[in-house]
């Protein structure tokens, strides 16, 4: 039986760390690579080596400055600044990991000695943000990219690095564009948690542009399943977007959580709610709505499992549990 091996970088992320439980649970070997900055999950990773010791490896370092990468057959590429407010702040740090990053590990593929061992699939999960926004209509995989903050901007020219790369130097991808992710072990710094954590604080959300963007939601567990099932049966050199289709405002996404948060139940009318909020935040550059389509994905037999209001409750649960300073 052959031995599947790959390369995950970001592995200490939400959707990096979750996917590299999927590997291993369907029998692969997994070299994890991470810079473990802040937004890592240390116990999430530290669980994951204890319970596969034999089939999880995992290097501390940057994406920007590792010099190799073991033989594999499918490099993930993870590994990025996620942020918008703080892209938009400085996006040195930005350019640096996801861009940069991109370069030197596309430079160390590009090195492999084709008669030693094959140069891995190149799978680098990007975003839907790289389209920009629409307020109505929905882009595909072959619509123009046209990113409207620094964070979608490096996301973007990563993507067209990678393609520019294949046509060079031979280089075989795959990019995959998804949607707003959630679930369990996602950073505060992300809508759900840090709502949480606000309202164990007695602290207001701060609700950018009144909370009129709208945003797509897709569980991280569909996410990966997606994102496996294309580097195993997807076209090499495509464009996979991957997406629920459930998009709602952000207000309802708030308001969802606090009634989840304080009722345990959703419910359309929340004591109070108002005094939970502050709406006087606007984002600069802000996307009023983004929204994918994924044929060819679903193509291929997926679809989402997940729905976001049978989950957002025991979600909240959890978070409120594992309350993090």
């Amino acid at each position: 039986m052959t031995k599947k091996v790959a390369v995950v970088t970001g592995c200490a992320g939400f959707i990096g760390s979750t996917f590299v439980r999927k590997l291993l649970e369907d029998k692969w070997y997994v070299y994890g690579i991470d810079a473990f900055t802040n937004a890592a999950n240390t116990l999430v990773t530290q669980e994951t080596m204890s319970a596969y010791p034999d089939r999880y490896t995992v290097l501390q370092a940057n994406i920007t400055t590792i010099t190799s990468i073991p033989d594999c057959d499918v490099l993930f590429n993870f590994a990025a600044e996620t942020d918008v407010d703080n892209g938009n702040d400085n996006c040195a740090l930005f350019i640096q990991s996801n861009i940069d990053g991109v370069r030197n590990l596309l430079s160390i593929i590009k090195k492999k000695n084709s008669i030693k061992t094959d140069k891995p699939l190149f799978v680098q999960i990007s975003t839907d943000e790289v389209y920009g926004d629409s307020v109505t209509g929905t882009f595909d995989e072959n619509a123009l990219i046209l990113p409207s903050n620094p964070y979608a901007a490096t996301k973007a020219a990563a993507d067209l690095l990678i393609q520019s790369w294949s046509r060079t130097h031979d280089i075989d991808y795959i990019i995959i564009r998804p949607s707003n992710n959630y679930g369990p072990n996602q950073y505060y710094e992300k809508l759900i948690p840090l709502t949480v954590r606000n309202l164990d604080r007695g602290k207001k959300i701060k609700l950018h542009n009144k909370g009129t963007p709208i945003r797509t939601w897709t569980h991280v567990e569909d996410t990966i399943d997606a994102i496996k099932l294309i580097a195993e049966k997807g076209a090499i050199n495509s464009i996979y977007n991957v997406s629920s289709g459930f998009e709602q405002c952000n207000y309802d996404t708030v308001t969802k959580i606090i009634s989840a948060f304080f009722m345990g139940r959703l419910s359309i009318k929340v004591p109070k709610l108002e005094e939970h909020l502050d709406l006087t935040y606007n984002r600069p550059g802000q996307d009023v709505r983004y929204s994918i389509s994924c044929d060819p994905l679903k193509d291929l037999g997926w679809s989402p499992k997940k729905e976001f209001d049978k989950e957002i409750v025991s979600l909240v649960n959890k978070f409120k549990k594992e309350f993090k300073w």
